[in-house]
């Protein structure tokens, strides 16, 4: 098996995908020093300032001349990001082949919406219940939980003592939340002199099923634990009537998430993603990306791939917006990769993003959603969202996501209130733990083909669809977390 891999014919860098020693000569290239696997090689010499490529594209440029079979890190490459840029509307919309859509059974709601689950969900409307609702949840599970697909508390600190943009954060995803329909019930769980109060509430979520969607007051009851029970005994009664059904396929809505990369995610893991993307989307099926900060350095791609003038715009400021939320707080808007990304092999933000894009495939970008806000329209949708993975799970589950594909070179355990499919980037880590990861796309290093690997995590997501649990359902991993930027009183 080759040692390196040069990913496109433009690159002036190849990664290697085991560990090469000093010395070693792999494509005519002779290591200058130990390179580690998934750190990059220099394939010919790069001199000082010239952009080094990667993806074919520049992942930054080299700080001095950089040598044929040098290591190419933090120590010769910088960023070439800026916190402004310009950019030029020039759409090339790829149009795919209508391809014949799959089934998968699930649960059809009164209102025509699909779900994949049939739990019950205990929302707070504030953090200060959120005792009340774990306790709920369990009593709940030990008495009712098998008329439905378990009972669920999504806890958070939030609901009160918040102003402006973060107030109306909450409330849009608490509502998202709600509205979701793997949860054949959902009880709102207030206190009563919040400010997010249940009548400042109820008009953000908007009319409702009051059959689906019950609420209970803590402060107007005498022992919130009985009302409570009373209300998801009849929630469950409910749910219980739910069967599975024939689905199209297009009804499905596909979040993407990768978090812990390294250098192979954007090789292995993402890439494959994307053909799922595209298999998807070609018969008219629903993607979510989000991560903007992680599209900084490699928006230019999705920008060429938008279905319209208004949409390439929606694109312009959604990364307009996101670098102006950084340097308001001081930041640079290049300061992404996290301690385990460069340990991993990732240098810049730019090489980063380009990686994690690798996950829409070459898909017509169709809609540039805000938080809360619902994917409805087929194809790929950008969702308007922070790089953290506990924060971003949570957006495309309240953007409607039915289920999220989590791809991960270094391993992690979380779970979204969806299922979360893990998509290891590398055999290592799948074989390390195989208690989280679901699927790994690490034979790829192997010989295994892109075709193959996409028809078997086709084949997982459509199981996942059905009813078969992730590793993170097993588990019992399920949080929330919800963005926050300004005061709290």
């Amino acid at each position: 098996m080759k040692k390196l891999i040069k990913i496109n014919e433009r690159d002036n860098v190849a990664v290697a995908v085991r560990d090469i020693k000093k010395g070693e000569i792999h494509d005519g290239v002779a290591a200058r020093e130990d390179i580690a696997a998934g750190h990059k090689l220099a394939l010919r010499e790069i001199g000082s300032g010239e952009a080094v490529v990667k993806y074919g594209f520049p992942i930054g440029t080299a700080r001095k001349k950089i040598s044929a079979g040098e290591l190419v890190h933090t120590h010769n490459l910088k960023t070439a990001l800026t916190e402004t840029d310009e950019y030029e509307c020039v759409p090339h919309v790829h149009r795919q082949a209508a391809a014949e859509a799959p089934v998968f059974m699930g649960y059809r709601r009164d209102d025509g919406s699909v779900g994949i689950r049939n739990e019950i969900w205990i929302l707070p409307l504030v953090g200060c219940v959120n005792k009340t609702a774990e306790t709920l949840a369990r009593l709940a599970n030990e008495r009712f939980g098998h008329l439905c697909g378990g009972v669920f508390a999504y806890t958070h600190p939030y609901g009160c003592s918040q102003l402006g943009d973060d107030h109306e954060n909450t409330r849009k995803i608490i509502a998202g939340l709600a509205r979701h329909p793997n949860a054949s019930g959902v009880l709102l769980l207030g206190l009563g002199c919040e400010n997010n109060s249940l009548e400042s509430f109820l008009p953000v979520l908007g009319e409702y099923d009051k059959r689906r969607i019950r609420t209970l007051v803590t402060q107007d009851c005498g022992d919130e634990l009985s009302e409570g029970l009373s209300i998801l005994e009849d929630l469950a009664k409910v749910a219980a009537a739910q069967i599975r059904v024939e689905i199209p396929a297009p009804e499905l809505v596909i979040g993407f998430k990768c978090g812990g990369s390294d250098a192979f995610s954007g090789i292995t893991a993402n890439p494959l993603c994307g053909l799922l993307t595209d298999r998807f989307t070609a018969f008219g099926g629903r993607v979510l990306l989000t991560e903007t900060p992680e599209m900084f350095g490699a928006e230019r791609l999705l920008m060429a791939r938008a279905e319209s003038r208004e949409i390439f715009d929606g694109i312009v400021k959604m990364i307009g917006d996101f670098k102006r939320y950084f340097t308001a707080h001081g930041q640079a808007v290049y300061e992404n990769p996290s301690p385990g990304n460069r340990a991993g092999g990732i240098t810049t933000l730019e090489e980063k993003s380009l990686g994690c894009v690798q996950k829409g495939g070459s898909a017509t970008v169709t809609a540039v959603l805000g938080r809360g806000e619902a994917c409805v329209r087929p194809g790929l949708n950008l969702l308007s969202g922070p790089g953290n993975d506990i924060v971003s799970c949570t957006e495309l589950t309240a953007a409607g996501a039915h289920m999220i594909l989590f791809t991960t070179g270094r391993g992690t355990p979380l779970g979204a209130p969806v299922p979360t499919i893990k998509i290891a980037s590398n055999s290592a880590l799948a074989a390390h733990k195989p208690n989280w990861i679901d699927y790994d796309a690490g034979e790829i290093l192997s010989g295994k083909s892109f075709d193959t690997c996409a028809a078997e995590l086709e084949s997982l997501v459509l199981l996942t669809a059905n009813g078969t649990r992730t590793r993170s359902e097993r588990n019992g991993y399920r949080e929330i977390a919800i963005f926050k930027d300004g005061v709290t009183l």
